[in-house]
């Protein structure tokens, strides 16, 4: 339910999502361009950005230098065409301005042509106005669309890992009934070996007792034959 409430409302920001006209200031200089908002990371939305302005320009893309000094940080999330040809705005070729940047609202995506005779703007460059802002809502669309993907693939993930750990459950519920099953059985062997062991007992003690009672008769004969040798010497010594 939670995976689906956020891509819900992916869907529903990629709908309503409203391109504004804004001034942006660029190397110092301001220009009139178009604005939009886009409730996503901005290091997510600014590599996207970089790939969707290459793909719709058709032109080299210079992005914000990597250097540490001053003059590359004035330059973080700025990306140019020069010589960028977009069919839906203008046959002819055309310099793009763009800066990618994360505000209080959200990450900001703006850009702006430079036709040689006129900057993107609502009212003078209705036409041109209306196609670029076409392809800056397609772009928050295809980011949304993205995201909800990537949600659900994450979801997927946790499901998978979710019924990993329930079959790990499950097996270890297993090899406990095996367990106290094995454990059972080992009584029930202790059980029956205490009872053949206390039958042995008995038995032991009965031949005990019956080797007693053959020592006892035994003795009782040894006594006898004794008793009749003694017989035997004394009437030998009368006759001798």
């Amino acid at each position: 339910m939670l995976v689906a409430f956020f891509g819900l409302t992916s869907v529903a920001r990629a709908q309503r999502a409203a391109v504004e006209e804004t001034e942006q200031e660029i190397n110092g200089i301001k220009h009139k361009g178009q604005r939009l908002l886009i409730q996503l990371d901005p290091k997510t939305v600014e590599k996207a950005w970089a790939g969707y302005l290459k793909e719709k320009s058709g032109g080299a893309v210079k992005g914000p230098s990597m250097l540490p000094t001053a003059k590359a940080q004035a330059s973080k999330g700025i990306y140019t065409v020069e010589q960028g040809r977009i069919d839906t705005i203008t046959s002819n070729p055309v310099r793009i301005v763009s800066k990618v940047e994360g505000t209080r609202e959200g990450t900001q995506v703006w850009w702006t042509f430079d036709m040689g005779n006129a900057y993107l703007t609502k009212k003078e460059t209705a036409k041109e106005w209306a196609a670029a802002e076409a392809l800056l809502q397609q772009f928050a669309r295809n980011l949304y669309i993205q995201d909800v993907r990537q949600q659900i693939a994450d979801a997927e993930k946790v499901v998978v890992n979710t019924q990993a750990d329930a079959d790990r459950v499950v097996r270890q519920a297993d090899e406990l009934k095996n367990k106290i099953a094995r454990n059972q059985q080992k009584k029930l062997d202790l059980e029956a070996a205490l009872a053949a062991n206390a039958q042995e007992l008995e038995q032991l003690n009965k031949d005990v007792a019956q080797n007693l009672k053959q020592q006892q008769e035994a003795q009782k004969e040894v006594e006898k034959m004794r008793h009749a040798v003694e017989l035997v010497k004394g009437k030998l010594e009368k006759i001798n």
